[in-house]
């Protein structure tokens, strides 16, 4: 028995939680929707079927917290076109192999004779440096806060061991901007949301306190667990019972106000803020990701390989509803291709390919149709 997962997922307080916030919705004016941020949340509600456990008035919709999902075609063609020069190996993590770029997926790319490599570690880079020094070794960085600061402290290794052959394809994006993005569209009916755990570890709630402030909403930090679930619900009811939007932190376990300052010390050692940066499904949005310090550009793919990189395509295929999913707006279900065209041994979108993804949430506890 793990005391820190079993409590959390006890079928007798889950049916306690659940059976509160029922309890409670009954004092609602209208009806309520939820954005869970992160696609970790996603994936416990749908294997824990808790849509099915809550009352007609409260509804989970979801949001882009998945770091392949919300990943461009355009930034995959860049990490293609880098792996066709010669004498590169690309290095990459998880599921950005299996994502379709406008060449295919990395994972095809490979199959066809590029040097692409999977790790699960970004520090594994450094003994592949050091085995292929006449190689160039490029790491295809992505992901949320969460991953920057091990991106940081692989770069920080590089430097320390004078590895003159490592190169960083930077993806890496921040939670709050696509937020305010969404909470500020007219047409938003976003009333609540729950926040990101794993990404709250490292930045501390309080960089949510803007978002409440601007757009008086209840935001609560969540855990993973399906008890972890209901609380922060409950937590989100009472706030908008009693009119008194905040911050909270159900996941005080791991997370607190301030975060991981070694962390956020070290990432801000080696990075500043991008102009821009394209989302799948909401555009371009200012400073919405980071790049690395000028001083670091010898280290920088984008300054090395600006020669070999095109612009960067935005189109995606015009049936795919991911970025309509990843603003809350559309259900998998709503999506014509879901399960057919797109499924897990073909998937179109990076909803469907990502492990986080909603769509893969939604086949692979549900099936193809809505329960």
């Amino acid at each position: 028995m793990n005391p820190y997962i079993d409590t959390y997922r006890n079928p007798l307080k889950i049916k306690e939680t659940f059976n509160a916030i029922r309890t409670l919705s009954k004092n609602l004016t209208n009806p309520i929707k939820i954005m869970e941020v992160c696609g970790g949340h996603t994936h416990t509600i749908m294997k824990y079927a808790l849509p099915q456990l809550l009352p007609e008035n409260i509804e989970f919709v979801h949001g882009p917290g998945c770091p392949v999902c919300v990943m461009s075609k355009g930034r995959i063609d860049c990490a293609y076109q880098i792996a066709s020069q010669k004498d590169v190996i690309l290095v990459t993590l998880g599921d950005m192999i299996k994502v379709p770029g406008s060449y295919g997926s990395l994972q095809q790319a490979r199959a066809k004779g590029l040097n692409i490599v999977f790790v699960y570690s970004p520090l594994e880079i450094l003994k592949i440096a050091q085995n292929n020094p006449n190689k160039k070794v490029v790491y295809f960085a992505i992901g949320f806060e969460t991953t920057t600061p091990m991106t940081a402290a692989l770069l920080q290794k590089v430097i320390a061991l004078n590895l003159k052959n490592v190169f960083f394809h930077i993806n890496h994006v921040l939670v709050p901007p696509p937020l305010d993005i969404i909470l500020g569209d007219e047409n938003c009916q976003i009333n609540a949301l729950l926040a990101p755990s794993h990404v709250s570890v490292i930045t501390g709630s309080k960089i949510y306190e803007p978002l409440v402030k601007k757009y008086h909403i209840p935001i609560v930090v969540c855990g993973f667990e399906p008890v972890d679930i209901g609380e922060s619900l409950l937590s989100i009811l009472n706030q908008i019972l009693t009119n008194s939007p905040k911050v909270e932190t159900q996941y005080a376990r791991s997370v607190t106000y301030e975060g991981n300052l070694k962390a956020q010390s070290l990432v801000e050692q080696y990075f500043t803020l991008e102009k821009s940066f394209y989302w799948r499904g909401l555009g371009e949005i200012p400073h919405s990701s980071l790049k690395l310090k000028e001083e670091f550009s010898e280290f920088d793919a984008a300054v090395i390989f600006k020669d070999c990189l095109g612009g960067i395509p935005k189109e995606e295929h015009k049936n795919c509803l991911c970025g309509e999913i990843l603003k809350g707006n559309k259900k998998p279900y709503d999506c014509k291709l879901f399960g057919k065209a797109c499924n897990p041994q073909n998937p179109l979108g990076s909803c469907m390919v990502s492990s986080e993804g909603a769509c893969a949430a939604y086949f692979k506890y549900q099936g193809i149709q809505p329960v």
